[in-house]
């Protein structure tokens, strides 16, 4: 089978010359950095980046993108000190009931991705109320990825279908790439177009690693609670230079297809 041929063939035909990616995916690294340089603790470096989220989050609305996803506290975070992993549980319910309004008023609903097992009752609450005050919303989704891995997400995925296949209402057979999406935290978004990573750091650092297949990379030195609706948009030029193949041959001029040595992935 030739590389791209599984793929679903609705991908290149909904994004291949979309101006503005429909999904955008952040992460958001560079917090400790930021406060390191300032001597200051981490933990404020972390609230400085929660201030950063609001005006990425109405540009993003702006631009007319319908799905914004920011890491936020993955699984492996749970490793750093209890005093740091307490202040952000803190820091995450006071900015998700602060920034309420900024939702409400830009009709975005809110969504979790993560597991729920192991977050404190208090941010569950404040996750809960969100959601659903959100929920008729329809003009972008910003899910916030919290507690979350992709190789746990994708754990979970088998484990739903297995589940299905055991009591009978799903074929084996029958198992495709549509039956996983849809048995993803983020099912129900189109995936993401555009993968913004700060702080210059080089790696998906197990975030979305089903949904990213085929999705832009912008990676910038730019520490997270220094990164601007500037920033934003240098990410969305990038992102318009691009020409998105799939796996296929580009355009000649002529419209004819181009040679072995182009680049799949520019003009």
């Amino acid at each position: 089978m030739s590389a791209g041929s599984h793929e679903r063939p609705d991908r290149a035909r909904d994004a291949a010359d979309a101006a503005v990616p429909r999904h955008v995916a952040i992460i958001m690294d560079g917090n400790g950095r930021w406060a390191q340089g300032r001597g200051l603790p981490r933990i404020a470096g972390h609230a400085a980046g929660s201030r950063a989220i609001p005006p990425i989050t109405a540009a993003c609305v702006n631009a007319g993108v319908k799905a914004l996803t920011l890491y936020t506290f993955s699984i492996e975070n749970w490793k750093r000190p209890p005093e740091e992993v307490e202040a952000l549980m803190l820091l995450c319910c006071e900015r998700l009931a602060e920034e309420r309004s900024l939702l409400m008023d830009n009709q975005v609903r809110f969504r979790h991705i993560g597991r729920r097992e192991g977050l404190p009752a208090p941010v569950l609450d404040e996750l809960d109320r969100t959601e659903e005050m959100t929920a008729s919303h329809a003009k972008m989704t910003m899910c916030l990825a919290l507690n979350y891995g992709s190789r746990t997400e994708i754990v979970d995925a088998v484990r739903s279908i297995s589940r299905r296949v055991r009591d009978g209402s799903l074929d084996p057979e029958s198992i495709d790439e549509s039956t996983i999406d849809a048995s993803l935290y983020t099912a129900g978004l189109p995936d993401p177009d555009l993968l913004i990573r700060t702080a210059g750091e080089m790696r998906l650092s197990n975030y979305l690693l089903w949904q990213l297949s085929y999705a832009e990379l912008h990676v910038t030195e730019t520490l997270w609670p220094d990164f601007s609706v500037d920033d934003l948009e240098r990410a969305f030029e990038a992102f318009r230079a691009r020409r998105r193949t799939y796996g296929g041959l580009p355009a000649a001029p002529d419209g004819a297809s181009a040679g072995r040595g182009e680049r799949s992935n520019r003009a």
